[in-house]
């Protein structure tokens, strides 16, 4: 049974996944730079039960910092970073992660960005000048940097050793070669995004970065059979509006999707409403635990207030230091 993490981490992303072969890949990072959590104890988790207010859920208040919560649930070292563009909210963090977990392996879309942060303090300087030299990096005994386009194919990642498929499943759908030149040619990264299919025990998860409309035209032209009907979505830009066109979801139909947080007016809520989805927002349920399994994808969350109004006969799993909600 492989596991995914999607993280409460203010405006931004981190999802981390522990593969059955055991690697761990996470996918972005960001809130790494707070002061650490100190991961609450079961007691704490119990007691918050009884002080919880009616009204919104408000968990973007309490995010969590996604390098402590790595090493609360035991990772020792992460087999893969994958970057999926170059966005500051997608790298928050960056240089500690490196630091503490020294991935085997780094993703990066191939880009020409320039960035001055000397003039704002919401994210690190010291982050993008350690990513520049990440992405100019050649291959060393410290990591492999990979740059990788729709297609792809590889050891470890969706081939197994012998070169048959399988791997850890990661499957890319994007962006293509086309893409990723539109997006240094404009200064905007959002469709040289990197998309991701995860398959494992036959579910289909779906990883989307910050993918725009020129990205799911090519991926509902060239992997429309890959992704009608996924499993889970990790929804494009946070669930954000952000002008695009959500025709995609009326093949992805996916049984449930994940958002991000941004404020309420924002998020695209009718694209999903209007078509029957359901989805989870990480400002209702905190951090967002699936147990991935042909028979029963079990979904838990850390606010107990929203497993109880979802699942009235809730239980909390110290396995997962979260709350049950139901099964996809």
């Amino acid at each position: 049974m492989s596991r995914l993490h999607f993280l409460n981490v203010l405006e931004g992303d981190c999802t981390i996944i522990q593969h059955n072969s055991s690697h761990v890949s996470v996918v972005d990072v960001c809130n790494g730079n707070s002061e650490e959590d100190i991961i609450k104890s079961k007691a704490e988790i119990l007691a918050e039960k009884y002080l919880i207010e009616a009204g919104n859920y408000n968990q973007k208040e309490n995010p969590v910092n996604p390098i402590s919560y790595m090493s609360s649930i035991g990772v020792k070292s992460i087999f893969r970073f994958i970057l999926t563009h170059p966005d500051m909210d997608h790298m928050d963090g960056i240089a500690k992660l490196f630091d503490r977990f020294k991935p085997r392996n780094f993703w990066n879309v191939r880009n020409s960005k320039q960035l001055d942060l000397s003039k704002q303090n919401r994210y690190s300087p010291d982050d993008w000048e350690f990513y520049k030299q990440l992405r100019e990096a050649k291959d060393s005994d410290t990591f492999t940097r990979l740059e990788l386009y729709s297609g792809s194919t590889g050891k470890y990642f969706n081939r197994t050793e012998e070169g048959n498929s399988g791997g850890d499943g990661i499957y890319i759908l994007s962006p293509t070669k086309e893409l990723v030149s539109a997006a240094n040619d404009i200064d905007d990264y959002n469709d040289c995004s990197y998309v991701l299919l995860y398959i494992s025990s036959n579910r289909k998860i779906l990883l989307a970065g910050d993918s725009h409309d020129e990205t799911w035209e090519h991926i509902i032209e060239t992997h429309e059979a890959d992704v009608t009907n996924v499993d889970l979505l990790i929804a494009p830009h946070h669930g954000r509006d952000s002008d695009m066109d959500f025709s995609f979801l009326d093949t992805l139909n996916p049984k449930v999707t994940l958002f991000g947080n941004a404020k309420s007016k924002h998020l695209a809520y009718s694209s999903w409403n209007n078509r029957g989805l359901f989805h989870i927002t990480n400002n209702q349920a905190g951090n967002v635990i699936v147990d991935i399994n042909e028979q029963e994808c079990s979904l838990y969350v850390t606010n107990y207030k929203y497993a109880k109004d979802t699942n009235d006969q809730t239980t909390y799993s110290d396995e997962h230091n979260a709350y049950y909600v139901g099964y996809i």
